[in-house]
């Protein structure tokens, strides 16, 4: 079976986000990539964060058809996981073992859920292992 990767918000918008051009272009290959393969998966907590990002907080917001496009063209096809009171009970369960706070625990929750083997975030500790799941910074020279 092909590896499946979890990814997180932020490759999403460093994949917009061409301020840092060395971690557009790996996350622009990396989303790339996972659409072309199709092992590239998603929550819906992790598309509405980068909605959220996208349309609010960058320096220059896309207009409301462009986020329309993104969300068509790359979100959507990658959501595997929609929230409910297992993937919850679930986030409630990490964070006394692992020190996850809540959203990283639910994103943590997604990718097991998911059933995922890597998680790709540039927010969570590089190489640390939670069940199935290992947590790969794919911006650190030693990731690729």
């Amino acid at each position: 079976m092909a590896p499946r990767d979890f990814i997180d918000t932020n490759v999403f918008i460093h994949q917009l986000d061409r301020s840092d051009l060395r971690k557009h272009q790996i996350a622009d290959d990396l989303v790339r990539g996972s659409l072309r393969s199709g092992a590239g998966y998603i929550s819906t907590q992790v598309a509405q964060e980068c909605l959220n990002v996208i349309t609010t907080k960058a320096r220059v917001p896309p207009g409301h058809a462009q986020a329309q496009a993104y969300l068509d063209a790359v979100l959507a096809p990658m959501i595997q996981v929609g929230s409910s009171p297992e993937l919850l009970r679930r986030a409630l369960d990490l964070p006394a073992r692992w020190q996850f706070g809540f959203y990283d625990a639910l994103v943590v929750a997604g990718a097991l859920t998911a059933g995922c083997t890597r998680l790709l975030t540039e927010d969570l500790h590089h190489g640390q292992r939670v069940e199935q799941l290992t947590i790969v910074s794919p911006f650190l020279d030693s990731a690729r």
